[in-house]
């Protein structure tokens, strides 16, 4: 059932304000609230062009676009269409990949505490334990999982040294589903990464890191959220039961420290996701 879910939320944009709700577009992308001390993360390599100094930006820029692309090189003798601007491109791949392998943290993914079994689908994720009869299934998807602050800071001209670069952790919507043997429904959670850490009561030690966004109950097995089940919004919801689903989860292995581990596992696939994506498009775009 969750797979669908996530897969349709995966193609939607990110929004900087983590209180906007859509109808079932699970789950939309929100900003991130972690240190980066709480997760595994990366200096920010991604937009070399508008990092670079004394005027390297437009200068790339310009190579890049001077190529004529009326009249390409077909000296390779393949038979596709290679231009200058391509070979530029090409050069400029191979570079990021070479940074980014070098700036790459864990070669492999992170392990999770607490005996969840991980799945992998391409971009999504899936983590799956069983505690007492009953089966907790988390998903999610690392597409539009970075944060959009980082490409604001480098709009708004504010270049930095490579120590002071902002750096960069995955903090993707999960969606929970505890379902129950001789239950006919799932229990299902949407939960995000709100803008800022949310305390939920006087006198708290530690406040949430993640937050609930919907509850609802689901056929057990469908692949598609039913419309014609009833959702609980927590946006206007009374702290007190919110608190109960909080603890709900945490009993279930889902709280803070799960959160944590889950952000430095979504930022180790991305970051692999990345570099593959580069690869890839640095072997379409040069002669085979």
């Amino acid at each position: 059932m969750l797979k669908s879910v996530v897969r349709a939320v995966g193609a939607a944009v990110r929004i900087s304000s983590a209180t906007t709700t859509t109808a079932r577009a699970l789950p939309l992308s929100c900003p991130t609230l972690c240190s980066p001390s709480s997760a595994t993360t990366r200096p920010f390599t991604r937009s070399l062009w508008m990092l670079s100094n004394n005027g390297a930006s437009s200068t790339c820029r310009q190579t890049l676009f001077r190529s004529k692309v009326l009249n390409p090189s077909m000296s390779c003798g393949c038979g596709e269409l290679h231009t200058e601007g391509d070979k530029a491109f090409g050069s400029f791949l191979s570079d990021e990949i070479k940074e980014e392998k070098k700036i790459q943290k864990n070669k492999t993914l992170p392990k999770m505490s607490g005996g969840w079994e991980l799945e992998m689908n391409g971009t999504e994720a899936k983590l799956t334990r069983n505690v007492a009869g009953e089966k907790i299934t988390v998903t999610f998807n690392v597409n539009n999982s970075i944060p959009p602050n980082f490409e604001e800071e480098i709009e708004q001209g504010q270049q930095k040294s490579a120590e002071d670069e902002p750096e960069i952790v995955s903090t993707p919507n999960f969606v929970v589903e505890i379902t129950k043997q001789a239950a006919k429904h799932s229990l299902v959670f949407d939960c995000h990464f709100p803008e800022d850490e949310m305390s939920h009561g006087d006198g708290e030690e530690e406040s949430d890191i993640f937050a609930i966004r919907e509850v609802s109950f689901q056929p057990e097995g469908d692949s598609e959220w039913k419309e014609t089940s009833y959702t609980l919004n927590t946006d206007s919801l009374d702290w007190a039961l919110y608190d109960h689903l909080m603890d709900f989860l945490a009993d279930r292995g889902v709280d803070n420290t799960f959160a944590d581990e889950l952000t430095e596992l979504s930022t180790t696939i991305e970051h692999q996701e990345y570099i593959k994506f580069l690869e890839d498009l640095q072997g379409f775009v040069k002669c085979n």
